[in-house]
């Protein structure tokens, strides 16, 4: 085959460059400037020179968007900056209270300036651009790890598959971050087109974008409306960009879609509008948005306010107030959870609020159940606490029938027909038996998810199943399960189930702050249990501590504490937790992510004017496992020092402190062997 000439060279990039320039066109800038038809005939015969040239494929080619074979899983990818999920809030007084501690946070007096935009309601992705060129795509997961979507995102009109030679120069990595999302209209014509080919309707945007993008099929998503609005970057500090709304300029001149609400604010009255303002416009906006976010508009202030355990102290989501709608109560039931708490559940006349389907809401506990008095037959406000859960908020007793009777709590689990009783102080009722197959089956699920020993390919059927069978009456049984027991359960192959017990041995190992978690000690969620592996360190430590050591974490009240040490002296327990151990699980010892970090074990102080707030250098120390102080002492080991460094110099002097700058630090990261 003869070699492609220096004149189909130049034709090649010449189609390239004007495929991705009336893509941009047409998919950001809602502004076609040529006829579909004409287009196609541009992408045709781009596709003709690819195919009589292969070689001449590169991955930026707007080519390689038409999807890729079917991928029979999605891998896990760590977020190299984790993506943080935002605090909120939902009233004037709460943002205030937001904006006190920002000031008080950069101890000052004046106004800041905020940029304000809509919180789109989408799946949250990561798009990493190496050298100019998209190199991988995750979504947000748990924040710290994502699920691999590479394959599907490059199928998007509005992921740019590679940035400018200026911007891949300056920032070789660069990690962009938003949301895609399905826009109302052309929802409304993907359901049209799944009802006419005989396939259910979805049921929202937000699912369907999710769903879309988590196809293992990418061919369906490149079938999808998807659009991925950016919202800024994972870097707080990126190369001669000093503020949110210069990356957000940049984003958009390397072809980013930017939502048009974008904009710059100050101070409390400033958000206080432009919340109001997004809250009139909001039924008239073609997407779906749940809230308005709020971000510090300048790096550098970003830098000094830095984060809490999973969220930024400089950016928050005002939240819309949920919308209501009126309904039908079906019937009342009794759901048992895994602690043994008895929830009652309204079972709804399925109804639209703040477009999804809702079918039932919780009550929460018999308090809840009395306040409200909700009865079958009952015409019932609903809404949706945050957008998000389902709550009943008002009955309209006008509309009740006169032969109606009050709900009353169970006296025996709906379960196992077990007792029930509730503490004195407390609001739930429980069921006390320990064998109660409902909270084994919940226990079971908790024990097996993606915070806990993320055993993939164990969910609610097949533990159901483990039980029904009584292959598990402990989630420690799991460690024992057989290819020949696994095998006659329902829907279950030899390929199944040997990836199940691959999952179940590939668990063992799991780190010591999932271990922890996936006990389902009351009060102990997986913040929880980062402080508590972070703190003992093994787990045998962990069992054996006093509980006045434990109210002593940092987080963890005198609640927590008590269930921990309620939770640990059940002999239930410790029989589970023996044969875990003879199961083969490693309660391994915690291994922080600091703990191996060149600056591990050494203590700084940081005084004087510094080329960077002070907060940078303290995040870049506390990343790389040392620890700031505020004072200089005996256990010092550095002084990180700037102009005008003043008496923590001295006193660093006088007890001979090994002092730096910021080269010296610089030098401290660069050296394996300190």
């Amino acid at each position: 085959m003869a070699a492609p000439d220096k004149k189909m060279l130049a034709e090649l990039t010449k189609l390239r460059t004007e495929i991705n320039r009336h893509n941009r066109l047409y998919y950001v800038d809602d502004n076609p400037a040529i006829p579909d038809a004409e287009y196609d005939r541009l992408f045709d015969r781009l596709l003709e020179i690819e195919r009589q040239f292969p070689e001449l494929v590169t991955p930026d080619s707007p080519s390689q968007r038409v999807g890729a074979p079917v991928s029979k899983k999605f891998e896990t990818v760590q977020h190299r900056v984790p993506m943080l999920s935002l605090q909120k809030v939902t009233s004037e007084d709460e943002f205030e209270q937001f904006d006190r501690r920002v000031r008080e946070g950069l101890e000052t007096t004046g106004e800041i300036e905020y940029v304000t935009e809509p919180k789109l309601d989408g799946l949250a992705v990561e798009l990493v651009y190496e050298q100019g060129l998209f190199v991988l795509g995750s979504t947000r997961g748990d924040g710290k790890s994502g699920e691999n979507i590479t394959v599907n995102l490059r199928t998007l009109e509005t992921v740019p598959l590679s940035l400018s030679e200026e911007t891949a120069k300056r920032y070789p990595l660069l990690e962009v971050r938003g949301e895609v999302i399905i826009r109302k209209s052309a929802f409304a014509r993907l359901n049209d087109t799944l009802e006419a080919d005989n396939l259910p309707p979805l049921a929202n945007p937000r699912n369907a974008a999710a769903g879309s993008l988590r196809q293992l099929d990418s061919s369906v998503t490149a079938s999808r409306p998807l659009m991925f609005y950016a919202y800024g970057i994972s870097d707080t500090d990126p190369e001669s960009l000093d503020r949110h709304q210069r990356v957000m300029e940049l984003l958009r001149h390397e072809g980013f879609l930017i939502n048009d609400l974008i904009a710059p604010t100050t101070g409390t009255e400033g958000v206080g509008r432009a919340f109001e303002t997004l809250q009139s416009a909001r039924e008239q906006l073609d997407y779906e948005i749940d809230g308005m976010v709020v971000k510090v508009d300048r790096f550098a202030q970003q830098t000094i306010l830095g984060q809490i355990s999973r969220a930024p102290r400089w950016a928050v989501a005002w939240k819309f107030a949920a919308e209501t709608a009126q309904t039908v109560v079906e019937q009342i039931e009794f759901s048992v959870g895994r602690t043994g708490v008895i929830t009652p559940v309204v079972q709804l006349e399925p109804v639209r609020v703040s477009g999804v389907t809702v079918t039932h809401a919780s009550l929460h506990n018999e308090d809840e159940l009395r306040r409200l008095d909700v009865r079958p037959g009952d015409t019932v406000t609903v809404r949706r606490a945050g957008d998000v859960i389902p709550e009943v908020v008002d009955v309209d007793k006008a509309k009740r029938s006169t032969n109606t009777k009050a709900v009353k709590m169970p006296i025996q689990c709906p379960s196992c027909r077990g007792s029930i009783t509730r503490t004195e102080g407390e609001a739930a009722h429980r069921c006390l038996n320990p064998a109660c197959l409902a909270q084994l089956e919940r226990r079971l699920f908790h024990f097996a998810s993606k915070s806990g020993f993320d055993i993939e390919g164990l969910g609610g059927k097949l533990a159901r199943q483990l039980i029904d069978k009584e292959l598990v009456r402990n989630p420690a049984d799991l460690f024992f399960l057989t290819k020949e027991q696994l095998l006659p359960l329902d829907l279950m192959a030899e390929k199944k189930a040997q990836n199940l017990l691959n999952a179940i041995d590939h668990s063992r190992a799991t780190p010591l702050p999932h271990l922890i978690y996936a006990l389902g000690i009351p009060g102990v969620g997986e913040a929880a249990a980062g402080l508590l592996a972070g703190q003992f360190e093994t787990f045998e430590r962990f069992e054996n501590i006093p509980v006045e050591e434990l109210t002593a974490v940092n987080g963890i009240g005198p609640t927590i504490a008590a269930g921990i040490e309620d939770f640990l002296a059940n002999e239930g327990n410790q029989s589970m937790l023996k044969r875990m151990r003879e199961g083969g699980v490693q309660f391994p010892v915690f291994q922080s992510p600091a703990a191996t970090g060149k600056l591990a074990g050494k203590t700084f102080v940081i005084t004087g004017t510094l080329s960077q707030p002070r907060g940078y250098f303290k995040n870049l120390i506390e990343e790389h496992g040392g620890k700031v102080a505020s004072a200089v002492s005996a256990k010092t080991d550095y002084l990180l020092g700037g102009a005008d460094a003043g008496s923590k110099l001295a006193k660093a002097r006088k007890l001979g402190t090994t002092i730096i700058d910021e080269f010296g630090l610089e030098q401290l990261l660069n050296n394996t062997n300190n």
